[in-house]
């Protein structure tokens, strides 16, 4: 007797919340887990939102990520790591990253767009205080940068380590949004005399630029290759 075949696994995903549905484009969002990790690790840059004094702050900073969890650091000075560690249970926060792919010239001003791909994340920061953890994640920031750097490198002792704070997001309400394709201009537009079209964006490596104190004979390390 020929048995039931068993159904394929479904995709990891995120669930939604009212905080990370869309109300503009809901279609174009995505809770799919790799996707959304996909979006995170190709990023290096984040801006991390909280509230201080009841005002909006929102810094840049550096991130890393370690399966569904993220991690920031900055200086132990700064205002939202000072506020994760003395507030109970953390800060509330939200995160983002975005990637630009490519430039969209419509022929009408109103429908020139950007293809991109951003993730939202809303959540508790909290401080790392566990020593083994703090360097981990210091690795993880370094790394995440760029890729191979941290065996490369001295690790921090101990008063860089005391000199830097770590924050660590929880990566549990999460949303990914996206725009791909080509000009959506309007039917009467089309015959306009304007060029329209896609200008795809790129990113990469160029040729380092050695410090100038550097040892005789040190080459760059094959991962600043240009891909």
């Amino acid at each position: 007797m020929q048995g039931t075949a068993e159904p394929a696994p479904r995709p990891a995903a995120y669930t939604p919340t009212d905080r990370t549905v869309p109300t503009r484009a809901p279609d174009r969002a995505s809770y799919d887990e790799e996707l959304v990790h996909a979006i995170l690790d190709e990023g290096c840059v984040c801006h991390l939102g909280f509230v201080r004094d009841g005002a909006p702050v929102v810094l840049p900073t550096l991130y890393g990520r370690v399966g569904r969890r993220l991690y920031v650091h900055g200086s132990t000075g700064s205002r939202p790591l000072r506020a994760a560690g003395r507030t109970d249970p953390g800060l509330p926060v939200c995160l983002t990253v975005t990637h630009v792919d490519a430039l969209v010239l419509a022929r009408s001003a109103f429908h020139h767009s950007v293809n991109y791909r951003s993730v939202v994340v809303h959540g508790i920061a909290r401080a790392v205080t566990d020593p083994e953890e703090k360097r981990a994640a210091l690795d993880t920031l370094v790394d995440h940068v760029v890729p191979g750097r941290a065996n490369d490198s001295r690790p921090a002792n101990g008063k860089e380590l005391a000199a830097t704070a770590v924050l660590r997001l929880d990566l549990d309400e999460v949303s990914a949004k996206a725009r791909t394709g080509g000009v959506n201009d309007d039917p009467e537009d089309l015959t306009l005399p304007h060029w329209a079209g896609v200008v795809p964006l790129r990113k990469g490596y160029d040729t380092p630029v050695p410090d100038a104190r550097l040892s005789p004979g040190t080459q760059p390390p094959d991962y600043l290759a240009a891909p």
